[in-house]
């Protein structure tokens, strides 16, 4: 069962909690090579047994729960690839929120998953302890924390703001504007804390400016090598790490760095972003502290993958965006700034 940090730490408890950055030198690849993987964590540990039992169950097991139709299409879908996240199942033809439902009680009535399994919700499999902190986090935190949790469903977090109280993670759910990716950030916003998500909206707010900067956790490698945030510049190359050569660019000069980031590299580089960003505005320290100290929490002793990619703007200027994407978790972190001589 995870431990869940409580969405509503204050900023001393978080400075307190977050570990020191680590001065370790960073595993090799041939150590911790790991996949490229860009599919959001969309499942609990407590509810693992629902893929376990969608890979395993025979096609007659499966015809208990759901139609012909769909256990074709489930059977020719697992021969092809193993499921390894809801997303590729309710990717599959006919597989809908009522089909996902039938095949959790199927895993349910098997004894795949226990009653520390909550269940499927917009295509994201929650355990009880994950609703639990759901219900508390959207009962109890600020309208500014939860638009920054959910900066791209305004209208679902104006909704929850006004109809909370909530009693289940089901009535959340069940909330106009909230599907699968809002309900994703809530849940790590819930299970991880939320103070960098301001962190990173305060940076967002700022204007455009000849020395913009930009942070997320909203991105896939594939994005950001196929040219994401550099679309106003001339790509130049990159160095990457642990990421697969043949996903690499054509165009610019391209190097392989031999060992993996640490979580003190990516804690550096966003305090370097948000340094970069302060030529734009003044950002609280109080925000800046808490943000940090959750980032240090969450990237200490973890290994990362990921670019420095490199775009030219003319001769004086130009962009560089840093990615990691934890070679176990999946968790990640981009950075980009904008830069003028």
């Amino acid at each position: 069962m995870r431990r869940l940090v409580s969405a509503l730490l204050s900023t001393s408890m978080l400075i307190g909690c977050g570990p020191a950055e680590s001065e370790t030198p960073s595993p090799s690849l041939e150590q911790q090579q790991a996949p490229l993987t860009t599919s959001d964590v969309d499942v609990a540990p407590e509810c693992q047994g629902i893929l376990t039992f969608l890979n395993t169950a025979s096609a007659a097991t499966l015809g208990s729960y759901v139609p012909n139709n769909v256990v074709n299409n489930l059977v020719a879908a697992r021969s092809a690839s193993a499921f390894t996240t809801m997303a590729q199942v309710a990717s599959v033809s006919t597989v809908g929120a009522t089909r996902l439902t039938q095949l959790e009680g199927g895993a349910r009535a098997q004894g795949f998953i226990t009653s520390s399994c909550l269940g499927i919700l917009d295509e994201v499999a929650l355990s009880v302890d994950d609703g639990a902190a759901l219900v508390t986090l959207v009962n109890t935190v600020g309208a500014s924390s939860l638009h920054a949790i959910l900066p791209n469903a305004w209208t679902g977090a104006y909704n929850l703001l006004n109809t909370r109280p909530f009693t289940s993670a089901q009535a959340i759910s069940a909330t106009s504007g909230i599907g699968s990716a809002s309900l994703r950030s809530l849940r790590n916003a819930a299970n991880m804390g939320y103070a960098l998500s301001e962190l990173f909206a305060v940076v967002n707010a700022q204007p455009e400016s000849n020395w913009t900067s930009r942070l997320s956790q909203n991105f896939s490698a594939e994005s950001i090598l196929g040219g994401a945030h550099g679309s106003s510049g001339v790509l130049t190359g990159g160095t990457c790490f642990g990421i697969d050569p043949s996903l690499y660019p054509t165009t610019g000069t391209w190097t392989t760095r031999s060992h993996l980031a640490t979580g003190a590299e990516v804690v550096n580089q966003v305090r370097s972003t948000v340094g970069y960003a302060e030529r734009n505005g003044t950002i609280s320290p109080n925000v800046v502290t808490a943000g940090i100290a959750e980032l240090q929490a969450n990237t200490a002793n973890r290994t990362f993958k990921g670019c420095d990619v490199y775009y030219r703007k003319g001769p004086w200027a130009g962009i560089v965006i840093n990615f990691y994407i934890d070679t176990a978790s999946d968790y990640r972190v981009l950075s980009v700034q904008h830069w003028v001589e």
